[in-house]
C-alpha cells in the first residue's frame, strides 16, 4: 500500500473543524504510545508516511475518517476514543469468581485484567504438547511470570526454561513459541499488548482459537 499523503478529504482545518483537532491529535499520539508503536511502524500499518501521521499528532492535519478507521484498527480502540469521547470508567478489580475459564487449542486462559485496555492479562494453563511446533511474531511485547510447573520458551535461536517463580519480557518481534515442559503442564500469568492488526497473530493456541488469542482482525 501506497503511503497515503493529504487530499480532499484530508486538508488543513477550517471554520467548524479546528474545534475538533485539539482533541484528536493528542488522542492519536497517546494511543500510539500506549500500542507500543513507533511513529514508522504506527503509518506504515495505516498506509501513510511518518510525516503525515506527525501532522496529524500535531493538530496541523485533519484525518479523514478512513484514516481515523484505519488507526482504530490498528490501536485496539474505537473511533469514539479516538475523537476523545471517553468511556465509563472501566472497574480496575477483577475477582477471582468473576474469571470464567475459556478454553482454545487445549489451553485454558482466565482474563486477568480489564476488557477494552492497551494491555490484555490473562492466567493461562498450558498443557504439555498442545502448541505443537507454531512460532509467533508479531508487534508488541509480553510479560509472563511461572506460577506453577516449568515452560520452555524459545525465544529466536534460544531456549530457556523457566521454573516457578521465574519471569521474561520480549520483544514479540522476536519469534517465540510457549511450550509446557513437563506432563503435568505449566500455569503462568501472561500480559502482552494488545494490538488489532492483521499482522498481531498472538501467541497463545492456534491461529484460529480465539479473536483476541489468535489472529486479530
Amino acid at each position: 500500500m501506497s503511503p497515503i499523503e493529504p487530499g480532499a478529504a484530508d486538508t488543513p482545518p477550517e471554520t467548524g473543524t479546528a474545534d475538533l483537532l485539539p482533541v484528536v491529535a493528542p488522542h492519536l499520539r497517546e494511543l500510539r504510545r500506549r500500542a507500543s508503536l513507533t511513529l514508522e511502524a504506527a503509518a506504515r500499518a495505516a498506509g501513510l508516511s511518518a510525516a503525515h501521521l506527525s501532522r496529524l499528532e500535531t493538530g496541523q492535519r485533519q484525518p479523514s475518517l478512513p484514516m481515523l478507521l484505519a488507526l482504530a484498527r490498528i490501536y485496539g480502540t474505537t473511533v469514539s476514543e479516538l475523537l476523545g469521547e471517553r468511556a465509563a470508567e472501566r472497574d480496575a478489580i477483577v475477582r477471582a469468581a468473576d474469571m470464567e475459564p475459556t478454553a482454545a487449542g487445549g489451553w485454558t486462559y482466565w482474563q486477568a485484567g480489564s476488557p477494552g485496555r492497551g494491555m490484555q492479562a490473562l492466567r493461562v494453563h498450558v498443557p504439555y504438547g498442545s502448541q505443537g511446533d507454531i512460532v509467533r511474531v508479531h508487534p508488541g511485547e509480553e510479560w509472563l511470570h511461572v506460577l506453577q510447573g516449568r515452560l520452555r520458551l524459545r525465544l529466536g535461536d534460544t531456549t530457556q526454561v523457566l521454573a516457578p517463580g521465574d519471569s521474561a519480557h520480549f520483544d514479540s518481534l522476536t519469534p517465540h513459541r510457549i511450550a509446557a515442559a513437563d506432563q503435568a503442564g505449566a500455569d503462568l500469568l501472561f500480559v502482552h499488548t494488545l494490538l488489532q492488526s492483521p499482522a498481531a497473530a498472538l501467541c497463545l493456541g492456534p491461529a484460529t482459537a480465539h479473536p483476541t488469542l489468535g489472529e486479530t482482525s
